[in-house]
């Protein structure tokens, strides 16, 4: 019988906000998965090679030279070759360029939960018409330099508690051209969730400041003595933005966000993911480091239990449905078989980085799985995907709110 280490008692609810539980409670699934006892997927581990195989291949491709940069937001701000990264607050000191883009990326990742088939975002400037994660992120950076978070139009590069709490869902519509023929799934979900942000920040001037912007945390991170590590920032993002998430698990008054049950995990059955949380501190690491803020120990995060990772491994078929049924059906986000299917996706990336890193005659040092994300694991589930189904949709149709994936 699979078994592992669970915390159980009130005092150990904070524990599961970490990457720590994430990659242990993952494992417990994997592992009952290796043992047959998983309901919903069997692994068919010889198929790792055809995974680790594609990945190496699109990295090359990708990467001619293997100098791939760490799996995070800024990346998508730079589709179709325009790096849009140098407008963001130009003129600014170092600390306010800094806040400025934690800004930026706090709410770029938090409404990158998933855009749809059928969206398109038509960037004015450029003419280009983006899609999905690349869409969302160029739409958000716009919508940014228009001012929409922003409560004095003389400084529109910031989000600022005052105008995040009042975001409707009409006017993120408008910045994400939201519209009857280009739906953007979730809409109403979006805006909640950076209303919540909005909240949050001004509740919490310790971490946001008094001018409560998510950037503020810069000058928490600068002011401390020890070294920065992404655990470090991860564990802060889970603490501070913890009460944004909507209609999650909340254990002895701990709100743990992305956060799922599955049987095989003994005792409270929980089993944390932190999928967006994680795709932030990936995406804080970078404007940081740019301000004079290096950050340590950034492999101690996982991978990123979303649908192109896991459409890799399922088109892949390394993980095999044990009923095919389950491909016609539209899944809830916190279902056990979806549940099942993200856990065994984190910890199957973990065994996916050692083969590439094997092929690629790297390091776990030299090539992080940071790095293996971008270079990469995601790209390779995109492209399979595309392979597989005309519309490049992932294998399993999940029920979105637009807060999760």
């Amino acid at each position: 019988m699979a078994s592992g280490v669970v915390l159980s008692t009130t005092d150990d609810a904070s524990g599961l906000l970490s990457a720590a539980a994430v990659r242990d409670r993952c494992g417990i699934v994997l592992a009952a998965a290796e043992y047959g006892e998983t309901r919903h997927f069997r692994l068919v581990m010889p198929q790792l090679e055809e995974a680790v195989r594609r990945v190496v291949e699109i990295t090359r491709r990708r990467y001619p030279d293997l100098d791939v940069p760490y799996h995070s937001r800024w990346q998508h701000f730079s589709a179709g070759g325009v790096d849009r990264a140098v407008e963001v607050a130009p003129g600014a000191d170092p600390g306010e360029a800094a806040r400025a883009r934690i800004d930026l990326a706090v709410i770029s990742v938090l409404i990158d939960a998933g855009a749809g088939v059928r969206w398109r975002f038509h960037e004015v400037k450029t003419g280009q018409i983006l899609s999905r994660s690349e869409g969302l992120a160029v739409a958000s950076l716009r919508a940014m330099q228009a001012g929409l978070f922003s409560t004095d139009p003389a400084e529109p590069w910031r989000a600022d508690a005052a105008a995040l709490s009042q975001i409707t869902p009409d006017a993120l519509a408008r910045a994400l051209q939201h519209a009857a023929d280009n739906e953007l799934a979730g809409i109403e979900g979006r805006a909640a969730l950076l209303r919540r942000v909005g909240e949050v920040c001004a509740a919490c001037p310790a971490a946001f400041g008094t001018a409560a912007r998510p950037g503020n945390l810069y000058d928490c991170w600068a002011a401390r003595r020890e070294a920065l590590t992404a655990p470090k920032i991860l564990r802060t993002l889970l603490q501070a933005l913890g009460p944004i998430w909507p209609g999650r698990i909340n254990l002895a008054g701990v709100p743990l966000g992305d956060c799922g049950r599955h049987p095989a995990v003994p005792g409270d059955g929980l089993v944390p993911f932190h999928k967006l949380s994680q795709w932030l501190t990936y995406s804080l690491v970078e404007p940081l480091e740019a301000a004079g803020l290096p950050v340590a120990e950034i492999d101690r995060l996982t991978g990123l239990a979303e649908y192109r990772n896991g459409g890799l491994f399922i088109d892949c078929g390394v993980l095999e449905p044990c009923d095919p049924g389950i491909f016609q059906r539209a899944l809830d986000a916190l279902s056990e078989p979806v549940v099942e299917w993200r856990a065994l996706t984190v910890a199957l990336l973990d065994r996916l980085a050692s083969g590439v890193r094997e092929r690629l005659g790297k390091t776990a040092e030299e090539f992080p799985l940071a790095r293996v994300l971008e270079g990469g694991s995601w790209a390779a589930g995109r492209e399979i995907a595309h392979e597989r189904r005309p519309d490049g949709a992932p294998p399993l149709t999940i029920i979105s709110d637009g807060t999760l994936f």
